[in-house]
């Protein structure tokens, strides 16, 4: 029996029993129950000088490996998003590269992939409405050139600039008009980035969702989907139920990700505020956390494709304490735990991110990590993500 040496948040040593993988099998073919993407992350060249500040230096041959990995458990792929460290490392030339390498990755593997659209290319801290838009559609058009789905991110230089609602109805109305595909639109909240308060026009929710859905329904035609950030379930469902027909709802709940994805399907599972008469019972995903688990996120949408709801809750609510924590406030930090758990899962050689950023959370709170990961069974490799870790603790004098 091996254990897993623990750190308490005093410094105390504690043991637990490391669990057996849970053999979770890949899908024979496409998951049909939902549509589900993993927000994927980027491995750096162990070597580089990926410290803050510095251009990304980028590893790509392990971070496209993780993402055939995804393809390869029947998700999607989205990609130069959040976990990405899209403004948090990620500079614009790393950004292109990505997303270049990762539409040709989709293609060779048939997998479906996403990416983020943004106006962070742009240098300059504040920008008027019209180049706010031009910054917008030079993004768009180049994922679209690649082949890749665009996800409209939210905007730092337009929350800067907009002055009303009127300002986000007119830059959205522009930009959705110059896409020549469908666009996910993306709602991402304050805990992620505390830069893009009062998105949308107002710091209230419900006055936001109002403008969003506006904006959705003026060109429902060129909209796929929204993706909601806020970490607030009840938010979530009052927007997917006013959605036009064919817009879907992508969660981007890592707090409440299981009873929005099982919906009606699972009556198990919490889901505030739902509307049963509602056509609309149950949210895809698109989330970070995905990249997290993705063999056990597969495991779970199988089960809802096999119409095993039990077995779809019994795999996947486990893991949102888990999801918590790597969600943890600062939220923003996030990524370092995704990244974590992919070297304790051997899909990087070391743990190391551009900017720096695998300093950002302190050793107790990844201890936690460890421990809830492995309680949900979403270590892939438990003997190998044991040693990773203890090692990881010597090295900071902690004996294990």
């Amino acid at each position: 029996m091996v254990r897993l040496t623990l750190l308490g948040a005093d410094g105390a040593a504690t043991t637990d029993e490391l669990n057996p993988a849970a053999g979770y099998a890949k899908p024979t073919g496409p998951l049909q129950s939902r549509v589900a993407y993993a927000a994927a992350h980027v491995v750096p060249v162990t070597w580089g000088d990926n410290t803050p500040g510095q251009p990304a230096e980028i590893d790509w041959d392990a971070t496209l490996a993780f993402r055939r990995s995804v393809y390869s458990w029947g998700l999607g792929v989205a990609d130069a998003m959040d976990t990405a460290q899209r403004n948090m490392g990620l500079d614009a030339a790393a950004t292109r590269e990505l997303i270049a390498r990762s539409a040709e990755v989709a293609r060779e593997e048939g997998g479906s992939v996403v990416v983020g659209v943004n106006t962070d290319h742009v240098e300059a801290e504040h920008l008027s409405i019209d180049e706010i838009i031009s910054a917008y559609i030079e993004q768009l058009h180049f994922t679209e050139e690649q082949g890749a789905g665009p996800v409209l991110m939210a905007s730092r230089h337009l929350a800067r600039a907009a002055e009303s609602a009127d300002d986000y109805r007119r830059v959205y109305r522009a930009v959705l008009q110059a896409a020549t595909t469908p666009v996910v639109l993306h709602w991402l909240g304050t805990a992620f980035d505390p830069q893009l308060a009062g998105y949308f026009g107002s710091s209230d929710w419900r006055a936001a969702s109002d403008v969003l859905l506006e904006i959705i329904q003026d060109n429902a035609d060129r909209v796929a989907g929204v993706k909601m950030s806020l970490l607030d379930a009840a938010s979530e469902v009052s927007v997917r139920e006013r959605l036009p027909e064919g817009v879907r709802m992508f969660t981007g709940d890592d707090f409440n990700y299981v009873g929005l994805i099982g919906g009606a399907d699972v009556p198990e599972a919490t889901q505030p505020d739902r509307d049963p008469a509602s056509p609309r019972q149950h949210s895809d995903a698109l989330l970070g956390a995905f990249a997290a688990l993705t063999p056990v996120a597969s495991a779970a949408i199988q089960a809802l494709d096999a119409g095993d709801p039990a077995r779809y809750l019994e795999i996947l609510a486990p893991t949102e304490a888990l999801s918590r924590q790597v969600f943890a406030a600062p939220t923003f930090y996030y990524k370092t735990g995704v990244a974590f758990l992919s070297w304790l899962n051997g899909h990087q050689g070391a743990f190391q991110m551009v900017g720096g950023l695998h300093a950002a959370r302190s050793l107790p709170h990844l201890s936690r990590i460890v421990e809830l990961a492995n309680a949900a069974y979403a270590l892939e490799h438990p003997e190998l993500a044991a040693e990773r870790w203890h090692g990881m603790l010597r090295l900071n004098g902690v004996d294990a």
